[in-house]
């Protein structure tokens, strides 16, 4: 079974406007809810694939129940706690030319309340996948990645890691099955900007030289590469297409990765059903459907 973590869920307001005035009343031409978090992301996409996950993580106050009730109706599998105070946030994504988003807080998670979450991950058995993604809350420690995966050492479980910076080389020693940086932040952590494909390729080395199973980058217009466990390197074009949205290709991708990987248990193909997925999503206005990623693979 896969699981997802989503420490801070979300609540997504997409307007679109033709313009936007600071100061001024503006009026949205379109508007659209979405449920999000990374890790909410990477299981809605992997249940339009066909493969069934739980989506664990924090919840509170009645935006967590609306949250909740419209993951399962869209057929997520959901396993959240949910906290006394507070209320999941609601983030606020404006679309007018260049994109705006007003990002709220969350609720506090008490120590207790993680606990509760770890207690759920010590039922995960050999063979099953945890799905870590983005960045964590202030209310929890900056090294949670790596207590979790250190909790969970030794018993089988596969991690997939798609964060930046330490939340991501602090876990490398415990040899993830998958990490996802894109060529920005892969850049980031070696304190300089990765231009070539040898620069990008070089530095998913260096994290697979740390323990990294495979590596997969995302490069935006220009496709992805991969390193594999096999020794094997990969490179894809994306498709071409018209970016409409920037949210959660980053996750459709890897859940494209993982489906393509549990279904044939090869890694190329893996990586096209992956870039397939993630330009699916740039290409939409929401998350990637079965039918749109079905029509790019057909033209890859």
């Amino acid at each position: 079974m896969v699981y997802t973590v989503t420490f801070n869920p979300a609540i997504d307001y997409v307007i679109r406007l033709d313009a936007l005035t600071p100061g001024a009343i503006n009026r949205a031409r379109q508007e659209l809810i979405q449920f999000g978090g990374k890790g909410i992301n990477v299981s809605t996409v992997l249940g339009r694939l066909g493969v069934d996950s739980v989506a664990l993580g924090f919840l509170a106050g009645f935006t967590g129940q609306a949250l909740e009730q419209g993951l399962r109706e869209a057929g997520v599998h959901t396993d959240f706690l949910h906290l006394p105070d507070g209320f999941t946030r609601i983030n606020v994504k404006i679309k007018a030319g260049e994109e705006t988003e007003l990002n709220g807080r969350g609720p506090e998670i008490s120590p207790h309340a993680l606990e509760q979450l770890l207690a759920k991950l010590d039922r995960l058995v050999q063979g099953d996948i945890l799905v870590l993604a983005g960045s964590i809350p202030a209310c929890l420690p900056d090294d949670i990645y790596q207590r979790l995966l250190s909790r969970l050492e030794g018993r089988g479980v596969l991690a997939v890691v798609d964060a930046e910076g330490a939340l991501l080389s602090r876990v490398l020693e415990y040899r993830p099955f998958l990490v996802k940086p894109n060529h920005l932040e892969l850049g980031g952590m070696f304190g300089r900007e990765l231009h070539t494909i040898g620069e990008i390729r070089a530095g998913a080395s260096a994290l697979q030289q740390r323990g990294a199973r495979n590596v997969l980058v995302s490069m935006a217009g220009e496709g992805a590469i991969l390193l594999d466990e096999t020794g094997r390197f990969h490179r894809i074009a994306a498709p071409e297409g018209r970016v409409r949205n920037s949210v959660g290709a980053g996750d459709s991708m890897v859940a494209g990765f993982l489906a393509g990987w549990l279904q044939t248990g090869d890694y190329g193909q893996a990586l096209r059903l992956g870039t397939a997925a993630g330009s699916a999503t740039a290409f939409s206005d929401g998350l990637a459907t079965r039918a749109a990623v079905e029509a790019l693979l057909s033209r890859m």
